[in-house]
């Protein structure tokens, strides 16, 4: 029976150009994430992503020296067991960069799985028979004008039918920032907006009030992770769906946000929460309190956007997906075909069909990107 037979932990690190990926939190010159890669002892090797955005040094230690030994000699089918037994090396409430590096490495399991069985890994979750899905544009950098004009044309160039925005405080630019958007695109094409925990509760209703007079679809994350009864409090003020979650680790996390419907749509992102089996539980979650799902890919890398594909093709509540729109060689270099791009065609994107993933990795790319150890 095929065993886990060795795990390594890959930091890769890429820059981002200036005004291309702003948010209310500033620029993002770079970007880093950590790959998880598990050989099994008949050769066939998986890879999955941990999200690891400033220290991926760090999390690569959690997996060679906290989650290698609970990993190794084990089959890599029984990834609920390992999952459990990972979990188990917490301290006091599950999350962090703990979670983070399971992510990666449940997420390899996985790909093992799919790769060990000849099935895409939607097949291996019971899928929906999706082989495109549909998706959104994400995301026109915050208050860069120039910037942000350059990347409506090109994502409505594309053929996206729903189109993120990026807003931050204070509120009357955030407003005048939506309208100046709002302007520009034309009748059929749907936008949201993405606040990235910008406000108070105050702020926030005047924002979702502003955005649903300029028929904004979604308001996503305006409040802090935590504020689960700002989210109630909000929801109840305004009509508008609201969207969230990419900040939680797991289910339990998740669950009140879920279901008292403080949102209507959840966003887990499979390179945080756990990798694909936690993940999977929480959409799960939404499924039955009739909330949807549309996953956060953020500025992942390829394995993110292979993963976050295979749970929105296989999961019945799943709304869209987040077609990453800036320039971004982790995730379209570090595997030999581009995943996560929309199709021109029909403005959707192609659901990765090989076994496991459906993604191999460059290894050329690898050692491009790969982060440099840190110096004492």
């Amino acid at each position: 029976m095929t065993k886990i037979a060795s795990i390594a932990a890959i930091p890769l690190t890429m820059p981002i150009a200036p005004g291309e990926h702003r948010t209310s939190w500033g620029d993002y010159p770079s970007v880093s994430i950590v790959l998880a890669e598990v050989t099994t002892d008949d050769g066939l090797v998986g890879y999955g992503e941990a999200l690891s955005r400033r220290s991926p040094q760090s999390t690569a230690t959690v997996i060679t020296e906290l989650l290698r030994p609970i990993y190794i000699g084990e089959s890599p089918f029984n990834a609920e067991l390992l999952w459990s037994r990972a979990a188990r090396l917490r301290s006091g409430k599950l999350g962090g960069a703990l979670v983070e590096a399971i992510a990666g490495v449940d997420t390899a399991l996985w790909d093992i799985m799919g790769k060990a069985t000849g099935q895409p890994v939607h097949a291996l979750l019971g899928g929906m028979g999706r082989t495109k899905v549909d998706a959104y544009a994400s995301a026109l950098s915050w208050d860069a004008e120039d910037t942000a004009t350059r990347q409506l044309r090109a994502a409505l160039a594309s053929n996206y039918r729903m189109i993120k925005v990026k807003l931050g405080a204070p509120v009357e630019r955030a407003l005048e920032w939506a309208r100046h958007v709002r302007d520009q695109v034309p009748v059929g094409v749907r936008l949201c907006a993405d606040a990235n925990c910008a406000y108070d509760l105050d702020d926030a209703i005047r924002v979702a009030r502003g955005l649903l007079d300029l028929d904004y679809y979604w308001l996503e994350e305006p409040l802090a992770w935590d504020d689960v009864q700002g989210y109630r409090l909000l929801r109840a003020s305004v009509p508008i769906r609201i969207a969230a979650g990419e900040g939680e680790h797991t289910s339990t996390a998740a669950r009140q946000l879920i279901a008292d419907r403080s949102i209507g749509v959840v966003q887990p992102d499979c390179a945080r929460a756990g990798g694909i089996t936690e993940t999977r539980k929480i959409i799960t979650t939404a499924h039955v309190f009739n909330v949807a799902y549309g996953p956060h890919v953020g500025a992942g890398g390829a394995v993110s956007a292979a993963a976050n594909l295979q749970l929105a093709a296989a999961m019945p509540n799943f709304l869209t997906y987040e077609s990453m729109i800036f320039p971004s060689p982790l995730r379209d270099e570090l595997a030999t075909t581009r995943v996560g791009a929309v199709d021109p065609a029909d403005g959707r994107v192609p659901v990765p069909q090989g076994p496991g993933l459906g993604v191999e990795i460059d290894r050329d790319a690898l050692e491009k990107y790969r982060s440099a150890p840190v110096r004492r």
